[in-house]
Formats: structure tokens, sequence, C-alpha cells
């Protein structure tokens, strides 16, 4: 897909805002919403935005920062499963931890919100220790969200402990929401001003875009990955009234912002900010250099959303309101899920397959097709035409003979107490990778992989976990009919 978004424009003027606003306090604590690292939606909604651009940007501040990861225990007691990557936030935790530190970067504390003595909340410490990081526990606010007198109190900020930081750049993040970031925030800076620093809180949101149109298609893609918390876009006010101009924000921010700024004033003794666009320092919108395109992006990734919101229902992660949110969005738009050409395709490959479960990835303007084989899942047996068509190899030609296929197959149901009657994709990778010791063109083929990137792909059926997985990891944007194989 044609890049519409300026990384290196981005990475140049992100960081002169964000060190304009460290040099008004003597620290100031920066709230990181959404994703830290394989930020896959930004990436899709705004294509030249790198999944790890955020990372890149904290890299320029690694001598300035350091990062404090914030855990809801009730996330820990209730074995929360991030859906993207199909681990536990505690496992997320441990991962941004050891990545970060690869990219030389400092995590310094890990804090454990809303915590009430649950027991694998102090297991999770446990494990925190052989990271050599600094956990605290944190408490609900008492008085939170009304009693201003009581949140900034000793009985209600002051009960936390209070979180050694040493860098004037500390960057509060999660491994997703409702996590506490806020508070965890807000606690830290009633604690500087009881030690006599000036202490500031800065809000980086990468969704909604504040400058662009309230209705614009980048925005609603943030409304349609946020159906489930039910997320509104709505008109800033505070600072339509303030300034004259026109911003975008969502509801959750203009409902609790009062509160905010007052809890703000009560330990800053000022007003720093007039409304919740003030808090926030992201730019992104100025460094797209494409709206046309970028709309087409936004309007691709709100019709995706919709098929895996399909997709959830049925395996029931999630309530119907949640599709039906996405689809009134998608109305708003005057786009539907025919949109999504592979869709079609792949209907239409299973039509002529005597409706077996098919498959369509669209690589650069070709349409490839394939369906559910004696050894291959619908997934498999479509990569497998892919990376055939790409590397430019005759579709008689079997990059993987069957009696190298029907082995590994036997193998698998003897070890599996679920049996199936075909190899997903990770296994034909595997399979390939083996092949490639002995045979050039199988080699030339896996050299290839990397040329599906951006790549388009829709199954008639839904597909399983592990193979989700493995085509996100590929940068594969993946979606499938809400049916299950019964075949």
């Amino acid at each position: 897909m044609k890049k519409c978004f300026d990384a290196e424009k981005y990475l140049k003027i992100q960081r002169k805002k964000i060190e304009q606003r460290i040099k008004m306090f003597d620290k100031l604590y920066l709230e990181f919403g959404g994703k830290l690292i394989d930020d896959q939606h930004a990436a899709r909604t705004l294509p030249g935005f790198l999944p790890d651009l955020k990372i890149k940007l904290l890299q320029e501040f690694k001598n300035q920062a350091e990062i404090i990861l914030c855990i809801n225990a009730n996330a820990i007691e209730k074995s929360k499963i991030r859906a993207d990557h199909l681990i536990s936030y505690e496992t997320e935790v441990l991962r941004l931890i050891e990545f970060l530190r690869s990219q030389g970067l400092y995590v310094s504390s890990v804090v454990i919100t809303l915590f009430e003595g649950q027991k694998k909340a102090k297991d999770f410490a446990n494990r925190l220790k052989d990271y050599k990081v600094k956990t605290y526990f944190h408490t609900f606010t008492k008085g939170y969200p009304t009693d201003v007198d009581t949140i900034v109190s000793e009985e209600g900020y002051g009960a936390n402990p209070y979180i050694e930081t040493t860098r004037p750049l500390v960057v509060v993040s999660a491994p997703g929401p409702c996590s506490g970031k806020l508070a965890t925030a807000l606690s830290q800076l009633y604690h500087e001003s009881k030690h006599g620093i000036n202490a500031g809180y800065a809000k980086f949101e990468t969704f909604p875009v504040w400058s662009l149109p309230l209705k614009h298609p980048v925005n609603i893609a943030y409304e349609a990955a946020t159906a489930d918390l039910n997320d509104k876009n709505m008109i800033d006010h505070f600072h339509l009234d303030k300034y004259g101009i026109t911003a975008v924000n969502y509801n959750r921010d203009l409902e609790t912002f009062p509160v905010l700024k007052e809890i703000l004033h009560r330990i800053t003794g000022k007003n720093v900010y007039y409304s919740p666009t003030d808090m926030g320092v992201n730019v992104i919108g100025e460094c797209i250099t494409d709206d046309k395109a970028i709309q087409k992006a936004a309007k691709d990734e709100i019709i995706r959303r919709y098929y895996r919101a399909l997709t959830d229902l049925k395996k029931g992660a999630c309530t119907p309101e949640v599709p039906e949110r996405i689809k009134l969005l998608m109305n708003e738009l005057g786009i539907s899920e025919s949109d999504r050409t592979v869709a079609l395709k792949a209907n239409e490959k299973r039509e002529k397959s005597g409706d077996l479960p098919s498959a369509c990835i669209a690589v650069g303007r070709k349409f490839i097709v394939g369906r559910k084989t004696g050894c291959l899942s619908p997934v498999s047996s479509t990569m497998l035409n892919a990376l055939k068509t790409i590397s430019r190899i005759p579709d008689e030609v079997d990059l993987i003979a069957p009696a190298v296929l029907e082995p590994i197959l036997e193998i698998k149901n003897k070890t599996s107490n679920f049996k199936e009657s075909y190899l997903k994709l990770g296994e034909v990778l595997i399979a390939l990778s083996i092949c490639s010791t002995t045979n050039p063109m199988v080699k030339k083929v896996l050299e290839n992989l990397d040329k599906l990137k951006g790549a388009e792909l829709h199954c008639t059926h839904m597909i399983s976990d592990d193979e989700l997985i493995i085509l996100s990891n590929l940068g594969i944007n993946a979606t499938s009919t809400p049916e299950i194989d019964i075949n």
C-alpha cells in the first residue's frame, strides 16, 4: 500500500513537542495510551506509520526517560488476555520489560493497581523479582472520582507508596486499557509536590487525532477499534470555548476533565490545562501526506474490525452490541463488508470448490485463491499459492511433496488429543524451511515471504488463533467469515 504518513517528520516534530512539555516542569509524567509496541492499528490506518515507531521516539529520549508499567490486579486475577497476541496481561508486561531493555530503554518499576490482596497479583510481584524491577502496590483511590478533597489527601493519593523516579521524563504505560495509568501518574504528582518537585502531567494518545474532523474515517476507525469499550468521539467543547478552535477528543476524557482539572489544580496550585486537548502532545495530524489514501486505509480497517467483531461474537468473546456499533459506523461512511474484495473472491472460490473452505490473498493487484485440501488448511493452501505466484513458480509444481506432508499430519494426530485432517500455516512453514535445506527453489520461496507484508487475506471459515498470530507477525491483514468448518 502507498505510504501516506511521513514517519521521519513525525519523529522530528513529536520529539520537539515532548521536549517543550518537559521544559514546563522539573519532571513530566507522560501517560502513554494505546499500544507502546506493535501498534498494528496505527500502521494499518496510517500507512507509513511503523508498528514500533513509538519505540523509536522513546529512544530519542533514552538518556532522559524511564518507564513505569501499570497492570490491574484484577486483570492478573482473571488471567485477562491480550486479543492480538493471545497472551496474558502479566506475560505482556514481562515481554515489554525484556523488549524495552533490549532497545536500551530503562524500565524502572511496575505498579500493580487496584490491589486488594489478590493472590495471583502477589505471585506476579514475586516473579518480577527475577527481572530486577521494583514493584509497587496501589489500591483504589479513596474518594475517586467526585470527592476531590479526599482524593488529594493522605487518605487518597497519599495512601499509595511513592514510586522512586530519577529522570525528567517518566513514561507511564500498560499492557492494555483500564490498567490504572492515570491514577498512577496523578498519585506521583501528589507525592512529588510533597517533596517540593514541580511535576507535571501530559497525555500521549495516538487516536483520535484531535486536528482531523470529527467524522474523518481515521477517527471513526478509532471508534471501531474501541467498540468494546463504547468509546465515542466528540468535539472538545472545553477547547472550543477557551480558544475558539475545534478539536476532537473522546467521551471518557471529556467526562472526567472537570475533575481532573480540579485535581491538578489542588496538587500544583495552578491551572496548566483548560481542555483535554491541551493535555495531549501527539502531532500525528501534521504528518499525513495523502489524506485521500489515508481515508481509504481507515475505511478498510473499519471493515476488517467488523469481520473480526463478528468472529469474536461467534467465539463468545464479545457482545452483539460490538459488531452492531461498528456496522452503524460503516453505514455512516457509506461502506459495507462487500467492499472487502478478498472476501468476495474467497466466496467465489468456495462456490467453485463445492463449498469447501476457501481463502483469497491480495498481493499488489493480484488475487490469489486456495482451498482446503487433503493435507492443507485453506490458509496454508492459499499462502503456498501466493508464494509460488510471487516466486514465478508454475502452479502444478508442489513446493512440498505429499509424501512429506502426510507423515507430518500422521505424527501430529498421533501426538494430539484433537484430530485434524490438515496442516496449519505454522506447520507448513516449518516443512518449507526443512525442504529449503536441500531444495534451492523452496529456499527462494521463503526469501520472498517478506513480500507478502501488507497483503490482505480473507477466509470463508474462521481462521484458527495460531494461524491468525502467524499472519499478523508476517504483516498480513487477515479476516474471516464467522463460520465454523465442520467438514
